[in-house]
């Protein structure tokens, strides 16, 4: 009894470690609870004694639960390209807080979530492994079944899309990125005349998929009006490159929702294309915006 005890009093001790792996893992704190759960069988189920490192050992059944999952994930993911978007929710029948998991993703960074579930299964388990928390290309061929250098190279591909692309100070891609920081500003403040300033007067927007009456809207000051009113969802905001080009990404708890792509002209955004169906979310090239 003492033993058992002990044993998990040490896997306490690991928790907080095992929970933040397994939530950069999934992007999901429910699922990352169900990743630690299942360690913590598997560790019931084990001889203690033949395990020198604890706390390494529980880190790769952590990995490896997160990969199953993630795997099993992608393969659903074709499934629900028909279905209708609908803004994540956290079920109520699960004892997560939606806030905490909106803090916890807003930590880690909502567009770094964002971009980490386009990648492949194995290299956002090598990059978050080896970039985020340490782990060498040795432990992590381990876990995903390949060699120490093919390791490496899935951190590799990985790092490229979430690091982003340099941007330098007077290039067209740094002057976008103020400018879509200025509106993103705007809008979460709901300052109308500096939302309009970063509007060319004859702005477009395009919705897709497109309510009835709302397919297309101009004017910059009509849509700015609107935009305000609905400005709650600008908190789960940030920028990203969207087919290279600096766009915004809005993802509540980390979940992709929308794209908002624009076409600038004159130092203004003169056109949006707000893009919500899942087909289209899917097919767009995400990457980090670096700093």
């Amino acid at each position: 009894m003492a033993e058992s005890q002990g044993l998990a009093e040490q896997f306490e001790q690991n928790r907080d470690h095992l929970r933040a792996v397994a939530f950069r893992m999934l992007g999901s704190l429910s699922e990352a609870d169900d990743a630690v759960q299942e360690a913590w069988l598997r560790l019931s189920r084990t001889d203690s004694d033949e395990i020198n490192n604890l706390g390494g050992w529980l880190t790769t059944v952590v990995a490896r639960v997160c990969l199953d999952m993630l795997r099993a994930r992608t393969a659903r993911r074709e499934d629900s390209l028909d279905a209708a978007p609908v803004e994540p929710a956290t079920p109520p029948s699960q004892a997560i807080d939606p806030e905490k998991e909106a803090l916890l993703a807003d930590s880690v960074g909502l567009a770094l979530l964002v971009v980490l579930d386009r990648l492949e299964p194995a290299e956002r388990l090598a990059f978050v492994l080896h970039d985020m928390f340490d782990l060498s290309f040795d432990e992590i061929a381990g876990i995903v079944g390949r060699t120490p250098a093919a390791a490496r190279q899935l951190a590799s591909r990985a790092r490229r899309r979430v690091r982003g692309r340099s941007v330098p100070s007077a290039s067209p891609l740094q002057q976008q990125r103020k400018l879509v920081d200025a509106f993103l500003t705007a809008l979460r403040a709901r300052d109308f005349n500096a939302l309009v300033s970063a509007l060319d007067p004859d702005l477009v927007v395009h919705s897709y998929p497109a309510a009835a009456s709302q397919a297309e809207e101009r004017g910059a000051e009509l849509w700015a009006r609107r935009a305000i009113t609905l400005a709650q969802g600008a908190r789960a905001a940030r920028p990203a490159l969207i087919n290279g080009e600096v766009g915004i990404v809005i993802a509540p708890r980390g979940r992709l929702f929308r794209a908002l792509r624009f076409t600038f002209a004159a130092g203004k955004i003169a056109q949006i294309d707000v893009v919500g169906d899942p087909a289209d979310l899917a097919a767009l090239d995400l990457a980090m915006l670096a700093a």
